[in-house]
């Protein structure tokens, strides 16, 4: 007896609506507002049919409703060998033996978390409290997996085994979430075999890694930028400039500045006409004509990396979910 979430002998009269339903998901799928679980006071058995008081046991024909059943919860569940536990702190039951057995609770991250990274986890602030970056899905009361990455962000399991196959960032920060220091070499040996045209060689890029959370300067690419700090190249371009125009512009001004003195004000108060003239600078018709050149540039940089993993899913290098262990899971009942 039960439905699709829950095996059980009996159903539940929600406050909210007085209505019956097997369980809380039932109802929240069939209704438009959320029960509130804690507040459900009784119950229908469904062997003898009669609605009592919410507890273990019916007050009539005197059979189980459940091998487990939280009072503060209103939870019944019957499935065999089934470990479940009530944590006051999270509110909620929880997968597991208990608290002190294979789970412990951060009070920080408001979590429970499996004892053996109690003294290794990165704690963030009520961590769990948050939407999955990829299903969307509610975390902290899901009934699916929640593993905590590297990063200490969370995200359900079954969703992280599919981004992994398309990405390494993590989704909420964008730190890499395993090592890729071997596909970071096979970048180094390809941009070195496969330069940027001459035209760009005064192109400096100004980045910020995500890895190291440093800033630097890199030369300028149309796809990667390695960090000068760690090695990286999971880094974000922040700025990109042509450092012979800027150099140009510069000493430009200098020269201005030095041979013109200011002029004397017209009768009226205004400004010199000559000082309001346009002025074009060679340096701007330059990067107009290489603007006109990236395109082809572009496109012959993307065939010489077409066998890198990240612009090729079939590459056997491409890290995938075995490349990195999540390091707890989370679960309500």
């Amino acid at each position: 007896l039960g439905c699709q979430h829950y095996q059980r002998n009996c159903k539940l009269q929600a406050a909210c609506c007085e209505k019956i339903f097997v369980c809380r998901f039932c109802h929240d799928e069939a209704s438009d507002h959320a029960i509130v679980r804690v507040e459900t006071k009784n119950m229908l058995c469904m062997l003898c049919k009669t609605i009592q008081p919410a507890g273990k046991d019916c007050h009539k024909c005197g059979e189980q409703m459940a091998a487990y059943y939280c009072d503060k919860c209103k939870l019944w569940d019957n499935i065999p060998n089934k470990e479940i536990y009530h944590c006051d702190d999270c509110g909620i039951c929880r997968r597991g033996k208990g608290l002190g057995e294979d789970f412990f609770h951060c009070m920080k991250c408001n979590i429970c978390m499996v004892i053996s990274i109690k003294d290794k986890h990165r704690c963030i602030e009520r961590n769990l409290e948050s939407d999955c970056p990829i299903c969307g899905e509610y975390m902290f009361t899901s009934t699916a997996k929640v593993i905590f990455m590297p990063c200490g962000h969370c995200i359900h399991k079954h969703c992280y085994e599919t981004y992994l196959q398309r990405a390494y960032q993590c989704p909420t920060c964008l730190k890499s979430l395993c090592n890729m220091e071997d596909y970071f070499n096979r970048l180094d040996q390809e941009l070195q075999r496969q330069p940027m045209p001459a035209e760009y060689e005064n192109y400096l890029s100004y980045i910020f890694c995500n890895d190291c959370e440093e800033k630097s300067v890199a030369k300028y690419h149309f796809f990667y930028h390695k960090c000068k700090n760690c090695k990286s190249y999971n880094t974000t371009v922040l700025k990109t400039e042509n450092k012979a125009k800027a150099s140009s512009e510069k000493n430009s001004n200098d020269i201005n500045t030095t041979l013109h003195e200011p002029e004397a004000e017209t009768a009226t108060g205004a400004e010199p006409e000559s000082s309001l003239a346009p002025t074009t600078h060679h340096n701007d018709i330059q990067d107009h004509s290489l603007l006109s050149q990236a395109g082809d540039a572009a496109n012959h940089i993307i065939g010489a990396l077409s066998s890198l993993s990240l612009l090729n899913h079939s590459n056997s290098g491409r890290p995938g979910p075995s490349s990195s262990t999540p390091r707890n899971e989370n679960r309500d009942t």
